[in-house]
């Protein structure tokens, strides 16, 4: 048995089931024992970032890390944006980097680069191997990191030689840690300040926007009529029927003022203190007023489920709720193709338990209205603003439940970013379809120029916002990809493209065209 055949007989009793892959020279003993070591699935990537954000999109799903497989340091730098994305998703993630041999390192070869650096920009662990018989012992600790709660992401740096090496067994597997208890505390002073009067509000996020817990937030709400909150960008979240109706914290601080102007105090549920995404002038960094209490029930490390059923159980909530969202069928929209009715049309198609992964930005404004009483389905965001997520976070969203159809709600700009996920989708026969939000713009970037009274309409701020001339071609490019697809110019071609495309199996992608 060779370092790299220990390395990944450890990962695979480890539960790792899945490596997202784009090797190099200095993994090809990784490659040769995926083959020696069955039970771990080789997905290839045909960028570094369709692999990264595959691995993401995995881990939401399933609280378990899959590998990744990257080459030297470069090959880590075109996955650091969705490992970005990951490390704010709390997302287990496990990197194998291949190193030059030892004895090469240093001689400064064309590849050679701090790999290290890169990798303490993303991981909360960084560890390079110091033999091959040591291996086998330093996966076993990056998968322990990788899970410790809230996830993270842990990066192995294996030099080739290392890999080739002889080696010896497997290491044990690493025992599970559970999330912190819930501070006594704490769930008092949430409790006492949810008894102060209606002006409360519960934030939640993290593992506070699925199960249990938002069972016990909705009884919470029910006992104090408390407001419910999500955080903007949670990394899941369950909606639909059957779950209560959550508002979405709005993305830009005037909004949020506007939305909790009649707020007094905000208990934190797997939350942090909301800060804005970009220091706007007149703007503060903190989202929420000064003068707005601040309650820390559970951070996203600790047992946020625990915490809020406490806090339900101490107020004497009832247990039957009559608040959570009913299913109400969402009738097909017809005619001109706007935001409003893209999102209409994926509220009518949706089929139960899909996953929708949304990356749609400016033309995802109106969804997440329109899925409030939609078929349920989990819910995955542009957790940290590094867009490219959308089409490899649904591709590994779908190898982890291959059971549940997964919609890709995709702006047209950062889908190009990582376009290549399309080849893997159809390589892979994944049940993933894409719906491109094709407004032919990075809208989102008008629309700061306008908030900020600059001219967006002027022939630089085109040149560079405008995604026209020659106009994008989705169809084509997801053709030449394996990917079938086909245009949709009106919302009834849409509806019937999107309630064919989810019936059928394997990929399909649905170019909106929007006006």
């Amino acid at each position: 048995m060779n370092g790299a055949e220990s390395l990944l007989e450890t990962a695979r009793a480890a539960g790792i089931d899945v490596c997202f892959a784009n090797p190099g020279t200095t993994e090809l003993p990784l490659v040769t024992a995926l083959d020696a070591v069955p039970g771990i699935r080789p997905v290839l990537g045909l960028f570094e970032g369709v692999c990264t954000g595959a691995a993401d999109g995995y881990g939401r799903m399933t609280g378990r890390p899959a590998l990744t497989l990257l080459h030297l340091g470069p090959g880590l730098a075109n996955g650091l944006a969705n490992l970005h994305n990951a490390r704010r998703a709390h997302t287990p993630v496990v990197n194998l980097v291949g190193d030059h041999t030892t004895w090469h390192r240093g001689a400064d070869s064309p590849l050679e680069s701090d790999i290290g650096a890169l990798a303490r920009s993303v991981s909360g662990w960084v560890r390079t191997s110091r033999d091959a018989t040591s291996l086998a012992s330093d996966l076993c600790d990056a998968v322990a990191a990788a899970s410790r709660p809230p996830g993270q992401v842990a990066t192995l740096v294996v030099p080739a030689d290392h890999q080739s090496q002889v080696a010896h067994g497997t290491a044990p597997t690493p025992k599970s840690v559970a999330p912190a208890s819930p501070d006594a505390d704490r769930i008092d002073a949430a409790v006492q300040a949810l008894r102060r009067g209606p002006r409360s509000a519960l934030l939640l996020g993290g593992p506070g926007c699925r199960g249990e817990a938002l069972e016990s937030a909705a009884r919470i709400a029910e006992a104090t009529k408390c407001r419910l909150f999500v955080e903007t960008f949670p990394a899941r979240a369950e909606r639909g029927a059957g779950t209560p109706r959550l508002e979405r914290l709005p993305y830009f601080p005037e909004q949020v003022a506007e939305a909790c102007k009649d707020v007094a105090r905000v208990i934190l549920a797997g939350a942090p203190d909301p800060v804005a995404m970009f220091g706007w002038a007149g703007a503060a960094s903190a989202l929420l007023r000064s003068d707005v209490e601040r309650v820390a029930l559970a951070g996203v490390n600790e047992d946020v489920s625990s915490a809020l059923a406490a806090v339900a159980d101490a107020l004497d909530a009832a247990r039957k709720l009559s608040t959570l969202a009913r299913f109400e069928p969402v009738p097909p929209p017809s005619g001109r193709l706007n935001a409003e009715a893209l999102a209409a049309a994926v509220a009518h198609v949706l089929p139960h338990h899909a996953i929708v992964v949304d990356e749609g930005a400016t033309s995802s404004l109106p969804l997440y209205g329109a899925l409030a009483s939609a078929a349920p389905h989990a819910w995955l965001t542009l957790t940290g603003g590094a867009i490219g997520q959308g089409l490899p976070c649904a591709t590994g969203a779908a190898i982890a439940c291959p059971d549940r159809k997964v919609l890709a709600f995709q702006a047209d700009g950062s889908g190009l970013y990582t376009l290549q996920a399309l080849w893997t989708q159809a390589r892979e026969s994944l049940d993933v379809t894409t719906v491109v939000c094709a407004n032919r713009a990075y809208r989102i970037l008008q629309v700061e120029m306008l908030r900020a009274g600059s001219d967006a309409g002027g022939r630089a701020a085109r040149a560079l916002t405008e995604l026209a001339d020659p106009e994008l071609d989705w169809v084509r490019l997801a053709s030449g990809m394996g990917v079938p697809a086909v245009r949709a110019e009106d919302a009834d071609s849409l509806v019937h493209a999107l309630g064919r495309a989810l019936i059928e199996p394997g990929p399909h992608l649905v170019e909106a065209i929007l006006t």
